[in-house]
């Protein structure tokens, strides 16, 4: 009772403080509904940022890939902090003189009205095909293990996942759609105190648990039993080869920190580039010590159950279940379901503002009013999230783990998205046919390699291996490893092949003009005088990770 009383206090009290301080907003301007009247300073930037990007898939998905291969799947934690400071030094000044709300608004001035409007669909469909339903399921599976809603609802596996993912589907679209940004940004700030607070006692307690009440003893008993876990070079069959590292991550790294939309509209809001850029940088430097929260608990967990699970992605949720006190089961459970609710309604509410502004004003009424944009924005998001919680169950049966299947299929349109933003950034003569055939031929391409060719290709080592006999594990995962280039790589390659494309193109059928970017004095763009210095120190310290381990 203790712990559901304690869990909708702080659940209301959150939902009671975003109220509170975005009573003043005008919700029904375009500004201010969508980009929190630009007022947001760099703390609060710095926590939404972080709680849209730690959510529930996040911390189930890389602790389960943790259980089962251990300290190198940090990079997609540690190396991410190196994005954010190039998006902060570089990218932001540019994106802020330009006054733009969303990255295909640039997109847009750069080259077209018919380039946004696919690289709006390619957003939105990533939204709601892989994104929204891996927020809600991974949701979901953690609250139904943490807590065995099934045996406590009397439901089959399936039924509670449907349940609890239309439940925080529908909780969620309440806070996004009436909410707006500026809503979203506070109620992630809070929570994101509480998360960094209660994803710290995990690891603690569970370190405890092994040392005995000694958090030392813990951490030497778990380095000398599992030092294959503590190995950051990922070997040719793991999920992060370790050359892929300098190929295909930073890639993935640059389009979510640097052209994502969901993430990006939060520096937008930013009441200048001096606070935008603090806010981004002070993320980067948390961000660079997330694995504790991310990482450490999934190799915990494989002490404390002896490698003994049947679904990885169960790991983190059984840990707390395990570990954690009862008196702070409510309050947790309130963090992680805040958690889960700031990934869903930032997307929700970055979708709502790619179609308000990139479809809707284009297509559907042009001499639409800003009340008459919000309201269209927002009935999207609505029927966005509906077709998300549709989706997610689906993903239940992912074969390689919840947060590897995220990763792979973000490749359909991660990469074409940032060949065209580098395109724009660096050229000016490239045209729009251009940009719209590289956009397609990624999307094409990869889909073609690694859902039809893969396959063929595995399936045909796999045969091979068989026939000769082959039934050792680890030799299998090896030979299927290296029948076929790693995602990452295949992203690198299309990437690479992608931007020869578009500047061939550029060469022979080259705009009439150089492209002048647009200027505008909505924020001031004065940088942060220590943005660089900040940044060079945190790049240094991630660097370093790879030197200890």
């Amino acid at each position: 009772m203790l712990s559901i009383i304690s869990f909708v206090g702080f659940t209301l009290l959150v939902a009671v403080i975003a109220w509170y301080a975005t009573r003043s907003t005008n919700e029904k301007s375009a500004d201010g509904y969508f980009l929190a009247g630009r007022s947001l300073g760099a703390v609060t930037i710095a926590g939404s940022l972080l709680l849209t990007n730690l959510s529930a898939e996040q911390i189930v998905g890389l602790n389960g890939q943790a259980f089962t291969e251990g300290v190198l799947v940090m990079a997609w934690e540690t190396l991410a902090a190196i994005a954010m400071i190039i998006t902060a030094v570089f990218l932001l000044p540019r994106y802020m003189r330009g006054g733009i709300t969303t990255i295909p608004q640039f997109v847009e001035d750069r080259f077209d009205h018919g380039t946004k409007a696919i690289l709006t669909a390619l957003f939105l469909s990533g939204y709601v095909i892989v994104v929204i339903p891996s927020v809600l399921y991974s949701g979901s599976l953690a609250f139904s293990t943490m807590f065995d809603l099934p045996t406590l609802l009397g439901l089959s596996d399936t039924a509670t996942l449907w349940l609890c993912v239309w439940s925080i589907g529908i909780i969620g679209i309440i806070y996004a759609i009436f909410g707006g940004l500026k809503a979203v940004a506070v109620s992630d700030l809070i929570n994101s105190i509480g998360l960094l607070i209660g994803g710290l006692l995990i690891p603690i307690f569970g370190l405890l648990a092994i040392g005995d009440g000694s958090i030392s003893d813990g951490i030497s008993l778990l380095w000398k039993s599992h030092p294959e876990k503590f190995n950051v070079k990922g070997d040719v069959d793991a999920s992060i080869p370790f050359g892929t590292i300098f190929t295909g991550m930073m890639l993935v790294q640059m389009f979510y920190w640097g052209t994502n939309q969901v993430i990006l509209q939060r520096v937008f809001g930013a009441k200048n580039l001096k606070e935008g850029q603090k806010g981004v940088i002070l993320a980067a430097l948390v961000k660079f010590l997330i694995p504790i929260i991310v990482v450490l608990p999934g190799i915990i967990a494989w002490h404390i159950f002896e490698g003994n699970l049947d679904n990885p992605d169960q790991a983190y949720p059984k840990l707390v279940a395990t570990v954690l006190p009862a008196t702070f089961t409510g309050l947790f459970a309130a963090v992680l379901f805040g958690a889960i609710l700031s990934s869903f309604n930032s997307l929700l509410n970055s979708s709502a503002t790619l179609f308000g502004f990139d479809l809707y004003r284009q297509y559907f009424k042009k001499g639409a009013t800003e009340l008459e944009t919000v309201k269209a924005g927002k009935m999207f998001g609505l029927v966005l999230g509906i077709l998300g919680m549709f989706v997610a169950p689906l993903i239940a049966n992912a074969p390689q783990g919840l947060f590897a299947w995220l990763q792979e299929a973000n490749g359909c349109y991660s990469i074409p998205i940032l060949t065209v933003i580098v395109i724009g950034f660096f050229t000016k003569r490239v045209p729009a046919i251009a940009a719209k055939i590289g956009v397609i031929s990624g999307v094409v391409l990869y889909s073609i390699s690694q859902f039809l060719i893969k396959p063929y290709f595995v399936d045909k080592a796999l045969a091979e291996a068989a026939q000769n006999g082959i039934s050792d594990a680890k030799a299998l995962s090896v030979i299927q490893a290296e029948a076929y280039p790693h995602f990452l790589h295949v992203m690198a390659i299309l990437f690479v092949l992608n931007i020869a494309i578009m500047l061939l193109i550029g060469k022979f059928y080259p705009r009439d003009t150089d492209y002048q970017p647009m200027t505008t004095d909505a924020v001031s763009v004065e940088p942060w005088k220590y943005a660089f210095i900040a940044g060079a120190v945190i790049t240094a310290l991630v660097l370093s990770t790879y030197l200890i381990f």
